[in-house]
């Protein structure tokens, strides 16, 4: 008996060649996906290979050995003292060289403010410091270094020898000390555009006295002048009036104090005749 060939049956057959080919080009679409995971896989692991291969070359390399430091901004004893600091020497390779570990060492100098690091391939090492200023040299328990920021740095060692003014009557409390020397900073910017017998280079010394105020001692003048740190400019002028009145009179020889704390004016004590 002939099986009998209907329109239906062939809707069947091809609703199934269909899957199969659906199937086929979604294992396709598949394979083809792993297979291009595969190889951007197997580039990756290639290129870091050669990277981590070509950098552990270059560290061995003699041509990157550190052949030179150049130091700027510091002199010949600070620059010595830096590079012995870090242990540097021409067996060590630039490129392995932690920088910023020997940032933070070289900061650690007292005569070191602040201190950058660049790498000049292929054998250079650059050093750019910023060295401190000696202002005025503070007086505590030690006689210590000031900078112009008002900021103690290092201890006077016996062997240095600074002409710089002097702070005496230093707080031992650390809050009020800090306040204390931003005052003498203060006075000492302040003087330092001033010429003459008032410069900064003719002060002596500040004495930083109880309840905020302070004494100051010049080079030209055997006298103590009083003054408190409010309206600096203003009592400077009246400094200047007064001892101006005092040279035209033939006086300031036998002055040995002067108080600028007066309301209306300032207060000349003489030496007893």
């Amino acid at each position: 008996m002939k099986k009998r060939f209907t329109q239906k049956n062939f809707h069947v057959k091809q609703k199934k060649k269909k899957n199969t080919f659906a199937v086929l080009g979604t294992i396709q679409r598949v394979g083809t996906g792993f297979l291009r995971i595969f190889l951007l896989f197997a580039v990756v692991t290639l290129i870091s290979v050669g990277f981590v291969s070509l950098y552990h070359y270059l560290l061995a390399s003699p041509y990157m050995k550190l052949q030179q430091v150049k130091v700027e901004g510091v002199d010949g004893k600070i620059r010595r003292e830096l590079i012995q600091i870090c242990g540097l020497h021409s067996d060590l390779s630039l490129l392995a060289l932690n920088l910023n570990a020997l940032q933070e060492k070289m900061k650690k100098h007292p005569w070191v403010r602040s201190i950058n690091l660049e790498r000049l391939f292929p054998n250079t090492l650059i050093v750019k410091a910023e060295k401190e200023t000696a202002w005025a040299l503070v007086v505590m328990d030690k006689i210590y270094y000031m900078n112009p920021w008002g900021e103690v740095f290092k201890e006077v060692e016996d062997s240095e020898t600074m002409d710089l003014p002097v702070i005496t009557g230093v707080s031992k409390q650390g809050s009020e000390i800090r306040k204390q020397l931003e005052k003498a900073t203060r006075l000492m910017k302040l003087l330092e555009s001033e010429q003459g017998m008032w410069s900064l280079n003719e002060l002596s010394e500040i004495h930083m006295n109880e309840y905020g105020g302070m004494s100051i001692y010049f080079n030209r003048i055997s006298a103590e002048i009083k003054l408190m740190c409010e309206n600096l400019t203003e009592k400077i002028e009246g400094l200047k009036k007064v001892t101006k009145h005092l040279a035209q009179t033939g006086r300031i020889n036998q002055v040995i104090g002067i108080d600028l704390n007066q309301v209306d004016g300032a207060v000349v004590s003489f030496k007893s005749t």
